[in-house]
């Protein structure tokens, strides 16, 4: 688009911005432009302060409701193209965020090679990918996207054609020009195999790439191989927690699926490897380990009578291919021509891989066994093994509740389980435990909601006699507020063969509670003492080494407001930390973060390094959700940026020493007491002490509107209420951010940052505590991206006009105040000052976003109004697409 050196020093902005001007003129047409032009002019001169408002609002309404539409999907291309060139020019990357960096810091603090190594011995990373419904993108539309990446780093080497003989820059535009012909919106609302055949194309196309070749970088970094610490996980099929469509079958595709993935990968790579390694007798030696693979490859060629590394892998491929029918029940994609027999685990697969390995290591120095394709596949199978990545099964305590009550009933044990107390349950479900008896009938009848919850079960005890106990590991229990929530779970997996009784017992698979509002957390240390308190839990725990537990950032926000929701989460993983320590069990802590702020959002580098000092040890998981999977795993390059800023700062988090004395932590923590106090007591009162609120919330946003975007399986609400407290956080956030409110990610701290008496105890915290540090500077960016005039027109959408003026009065007050303090506390001028670069990129959509509100606005108002043309309610879903594309983390 025309005029873009005026607002951004971007080069690739204003190149990729030139292109898509250029595609509008030529398939939208002259006028179009001029009209799209007209607005963006007005917009960004407003932005500059030498322009009205009412120039922008001239400009919109000339449009027709076609020209509505193209416009829309203008604005949203640029803010796409936006977010390619920032990335590409390392906007997101942070300064220290990678592996020898992080080695370099600890060594100046006296830690050297050897205890970051003694570290990851024991060491876990897990992104965990999520279908939490927060990317509005289609699939289509991420694709060309990463297309342009790719074609924009030819264009950086200089390189005017692409390998197939295409001019550079005209591909690009053909990129852009195909992008502008692609539609939207989906059309039809996503199925549980949709969102698992996308999370496999990140799978299969970045992680699987690598993750090899960054652990490559990291061996090189310790000077040693370092283990398999960082691996992928999924909730994509397993997660059923208020997902109805989640059942046994969505299980099995899932896995089998990965399996799949996995299995055609390694297939190729041994492929490749065969038509690599051609060397022959005639001129090296070979292993005995080698040539016995060679002899009982089968392989009789004369061709290949001297090359027996490549007999060797043609067995190795033979024993894959039919791995890969045993497990999918399909044949390879590539037939072997060769008989083999399955492996019976990845490990025998790996053993075969490390045999050719030591055979090229012994060859004149080793030069061949230098970590290439075959390092990089051995490496592969440590860490995706024959599932590609764990798989969590999760689902609400309540179902459980529910499900061990009608399975004790049938079984004759306890006609009314539910109404007993909990010591009552608790020694119940233990006697259940330590008897091998089952529950299960097959004379019984069970209420449909049982039989389901039996039939994922079933299918997760196939899945590890198929794939292994690596396939799935955990059982992630929402709301859970007591021992008895997780021994249920312990009761459902005996049922399938996952729990066996004895002494010691063992589970196959661990449960994991969820505690999730502000109560839950404060409950978490006892409950989990409670729960080491049972000789065979502790007994389990200590024999698999770990115990995990979630912690929910977006439920304790919609709880307890930012503030309190942030303070919660430190304060339990701290007190939680002794009660392993004195059960001798490693803790393991699974962040359940969002996109947006208000559900824990923001740089995971900076929120991983604020842990509260002991709580990492080295062993974390952290979900990854939505728009996010895109941002952060869209691209290689990406991919490895991200990964290694979140290995880099688990090594900070757990080995650096405490930077606070204790006189500080004390004062620090008896502030964010206070804090925590003032803001909850603002933040509950506005959300669910105020009469009215509840519908005002749902006029001024487009919350009703936001359900018609088909972009996740799971329904908005845990029930058909619409209280607030029944709406899941995701469309909660969603929604005040597509108003430029923002409410989730600040509401609260204005209060309770005036109304705190000691302004130096607050720009102490600001510089020195990590953790409030971490806070403020999530919220800053928060606030820059909302506007209360954008905001003051949504509010206008509201019937009771005296209502509207009131609680929006409140809302416009609050955030001044939180702006006011934040500044304060942080010695900034404006916001952003500290951060020159999230500045400048915030600044360069405000122009762009600011339209797409207004046209939003007049669109909802049109259809609540009654008018029921269909591009009218096209044009709102496209405008919450193209704002969610805006702000980049709005859900």
């Amino acid at each position: 688009m025309a005029d873009l050196p005026a607002i951004t020093n971007n080069p690739d902005i204003r190149f990729l911005g030139k292109l898509l001007g250029d595609v509008i003129r030529a398939y939208g047409g002259v006028d179009l432009f001029d009209r799209i032009e007209a607005i963006r002019s007005a917009s960004v001169e407003r932005h500059r302060g030498i322009g009205s408002a009412g120039a922008t609002d001239m400009a919109l309404d000339r449009l027709s409701l076609d020209e509505t539409l193209d416009f829309t999907r203008g604005f949203m291309l640029f803010s796409m193209l936006a977010n390619l060139a920032e990335d590409r020019q390392g906007v997101a990357r942070e300064a220290g965020a990678d592996l020898e960096a992080a080695i370099v810091r600890l060594g100046a603090d006296g830690i050297d090679r050897a205890a970051v190594a003694e570290l990851l011995e024991h060491a876990l990373i897990a992104p965990v990918l999520t279908a939490h419904p927060t990317e509005v993108r289609r699939k289509s539309m991420i694709d060309h996207k990463n297309r342009i990446a790719e074609l924009m780093k030819l264009r950086d080497a200089g390189l005017v054609t692409t390998p197939d003989g295409d001019d550079v820059e005209q591909a690009i535009a053909r990129q852009i020009a195909l992008l502008w012909q692609t539609r939207v919106l989906r059309r039809e609302r996503l199925y549980v195999t949709d969102e698992v055949e996308t999370a496999l194309s990140y799978l299969r196309d970045i992680f699987l790439p690598t993750l090899p070749a960054l652990y490559q970088r990291w061996d090189r970094a310790l000077g040693r191989r370092v283990p398999s610490f960082l691996r992928p996980g999924s909730w994509i099929g397993g997660d059923r927690d208020g997902n109805p469509f989640v059942v046994a079958d969505s299980l099995r595709t899932a896995l089998a699926r990965a399996c799949e993935t996995v299995l055609v990968h390694y297939l190729d790579a041994v492929h490749t490897l065969g038509a690599e390694l051609s060397i022959s007798t005639d001129h090296a030696e070979v292993s005995v380990e080698v040539q016995a693979l060679a002899d009982a490859s089968g392989d009789l060629a004369e061709a290949r009578a001297d090359e027996p590394y490549r007999r060797a892998l043609s067995g190795i491929y033979a024993r894959l291919a039919a791995t890969h029918l045993a497990l999918t029940g399909k044949p390879a994609p590539r037939p072997a021509t060769l008989a083999g027999e399955p492996y019976a685990d990845c490990q025998s697969f790996r053993a075969d891989l490390i045999a050719i390995a030591h055979g090229l290591a012994a060859e004149k120095g080793g030069a061949l066994a230098s970590a290439g394709a075959l390092g990089r596949l051995i490496r592969a199978v440590e860490t995706f093994g024959f599932h590609l990545a764990t798989l969590d099964m999760r689902q609400n305590s309540a179902v459980h509740e529910r499900v061990v009550a009608d399975l004790l009933k049938g079984a004759g044990v306890e006609a009314d389980y539910r109404a007993l107390d909990e010591g009552a349950r608790i020694a119940l479900l233990r006697r259940e435990l330590a008897s091998p008896r089952p529950l299960v009938s097959r004379y019984a009848a069970y209420a449909n909601e049982t039989q389901s919850e039996l039939a994922i079960l079933t299918a997760a005890a196939e899945a590890h006699a198929r794939y292994g106990p690596a396939c799935i590991r955990n059982y992630v229990v929402s709301m859970a507020q007591s021992v008895s929530d997780l021994l249920e779970v312990h009761l459902l997996l005996k049922e399938v063969g996952l729990y066996t009784p004895g002494d010691p017992a063992c589970a196959a698979i661990m449960a994991v509670p969820l505690f999730e509002t502000i109560g839950d957390l404060e409950a978490a240390p006892q409950v989990m003492a409670d729960w080491f308190a049972l000789p065979e839990v502790a007994a389990i725990a200590r024999a698999r080494g770990h115990q995990e537990v979630m912690i929910g950032y977006s439920d304790s926000n919609k709880d307890g407001g930012y503030l309190t929701s942030t303070w919660s989460l430190s304060r339990a993983s701290t007190a939680l930390a002794p009660v392993f320590a004195n059960a001798g069990v490693a803790m393991q802590l699974f962040h359940g973060r969002g996109g947006a702020v208000g559900r824990g959002g923001g740089s995971a580098f900076a929120a991983i390094r604020a842990q509260p000092s002991g709580t990492v040890q080295g062993r974390i998981r952290i979900t990854e959700q939505g728009e996010v999977i895109a941002g952060k795993y869209g691209t290689r390059e990406s991919a490895a940026t991200n990964l290694e800023a979140m290995a880099s700062a688990t090594l900070l988090a757990s080995l650096e020493p405490q930077r606070l004395s204790p006189r500080d932590h004390a004062r620090f923590g008896a502030a964010m007491e206070t804090l925590s106090a003032s803001a909850f007591a603002a933040y509950r009162d506005l959300v669910y002490g105020t009469p009215g609120f509840r519908q005002f919330f749902r006029q001024m946003t487009p919350i009703a509107e936001i359900s018609g975007l088909k972009i996740g399986s799971r329904p908005a609400s845990r029930t058909k209420s619409d209280a607030i407290e029944d709406l899941r956080a995701i469309p909660w956030v969603f929604s005040w951010a597509q108003a430029r409110v923002m409410l989730p990610g600040w509401y609260g701290v204005g209060s309770a940052l005036r109304d705190f008496g000691d302004s130096a105890l607050l720009a102490d915290m600001a510089q020195s505590w990590p953790l409030f540090a971490a806070m403020l500077a999530n919220m800053e960016q928060v606030i820059a991206k909302s506007d209360m005039g954008v905001a003051a027109r949504y509010a206008g959408l509201v019937e009771d006009r005296t209502a509207a003026a009131t609680l929006f009065g409140r809302i416009r007050g609050e955030w001044q105040a939180s702006h006011d303090g934040l500044l304060a506390a942080t010695g900034q001028a404006h916001l952003l000052a500290n951060n020159p670069a999230l500045d400048a990129s915030i600044r360069l959509r405000l122009p762009y976003i600011e339209p797409l509100n207004l046209l939003q606005i007049e669109l909802i108002k049109r259809r609540r109004a009654g008018e029921d043309d269909p591009r009218i309610g096209e044009g709102i879903l496209l405008s919450i697409n193209a704002i969610a594309t805006a702000l980049r983390n709005s859900g």
